[in-house]
């Protein structure tokens, strides 16, 4: 038998409806607290000589770091070069970092893969390919990659070491070009912030090229200083997910403008003023469970004992 319903009964189910939910929304489960992995990058413990400081050898940082008590080290492919040169072999140096305890999550190297300049470019490939055959050799499977040589030089145009800035969409083309290269050797090439430079000196400039760059396995490279030095807010980090993430540089910076800052101010997690608790909080709300690297280019501490500056970073780093 039909029924009509009455007037007052259809207003009712009306009501009824707008004041459910359009669809069943289930509490979100709370994600499992990741266990981040602590890495020291050697530029953290370098002797005081010069800018960018002297390289201890990676046999010394390798001890360094495992008396320090982390679990894993961060060589520059010179090291490996400085290591070879001295009469070790890769071979040998990949058993060093084994019997230390040591993993190798990724290595810092500067090929050209992203310059205008098609001839450079073509070298700074051949370079990024033997520099892939080196950390594959020492049991390492990514390898930084920051925008070498194009860093744009100075915002003025009539300075002869100014470039132009290379455009993301472009810059994503030249990262699929080094993509393939890795994918050939099975080392992940890492795009690298770098906040001093005009080209990928943000994170959603990096983003954008690991995204659009058209093939599967590319991940970003993201640095604290790097973060504050270009101009990026560290909310944007929420967007990320952990597959993204190659290695996290951790580090802290000094109550200093963004334009004036420079590598050599990076202090101690937890003693500048970066947002490291919220920094830390977004990478464990997307389940990162990699490997958080102190670099830090210190020249102060590079003066203390280098062990005594590697266990202080993982003491403060814990601590947050």
């Amino acid at each position: 038998m039909n029924v009509r319903p009455t007037r007052r009964a259809v207003f009712a189910t009306a009501g009824a409806l707008a004041a459910a939910p359009l669809f069943a929304v289930e509490p979100r489960p709370e994600s499992p607290k990741s266990e981040f992995k602590y890495c020291l990058n050697t530029s953290t413990i370098r002797l005081a000589e010069g800018q960018w400081g002297k390289s201890r050898g990676i046999v010394e940082s390798i001890g360094i770091a495992s008396k320090a008590g982390y679990s894993a080290i961060e060589p520059w492919i010179a090291e490996l070069d400085e290591y070879v040169k001295g009469g070790g072999t890769l071979a040998d140096l990949k058993k060093r970092f084994a019997d230390a305890g040591l993993a190798v999550p990724n290595a810092i190297g500067f090929a050209e893969w992203i310059v205008e300049d098609a001839g450079r470019r073509k070298k700074g490939l051949e370079q990024a390919k033997l520099d892939m055959d080196k950390v594959l050799a020492v049991g390492c499977a990514q390898i930084a990659a920051p925008p070498t040589g194009a860093t744009g030089g100075t915002s003025r145009r009539d300075d002869p070491n100014y470039t132009e800035p290379v455009a993301p969409l472009v810059a994503a083309d030249r990262y699929k070009a080094l993509l393939e290269v890795g994918v050939k050797i099975g080392v992940r090439p890492i795009v690298e912030v770098w906040g001093f430079s005009r080209s990928l000196s943000r994170l959603g400039e990096t983003m954008l090229v690991a995204m659009e760059c058209g093939r599967d396995g590319g991940a970003v490279l993201p640095d604290v200083y790097h973060l504050y030095k270009g101009g990026s807010d560290f909310a944007g980090l929420k967007l990320l997910g952990a597959n993204g993430i190659g290695i996290f540089h951790i580090n802290d910076y000094p109550k200093l403008e963004r334009g004036k800052i420079v590598d050599a101010d990076r202090v101690y997690p937890g003693d500048g003023s970066a947002p490291l608790k919220e920094i830390l909080a977004s990478l464990r709300e997307m389940n990162y469970k990699g490997h958080l690297s102190l670099e830090l280019f210190n020249a102060t501490y590079w003066k203390q004992d280098p062990l005594d500056v590697a266990k202080t970073g993982l003491k403060k780093l814990k601590a947050l």
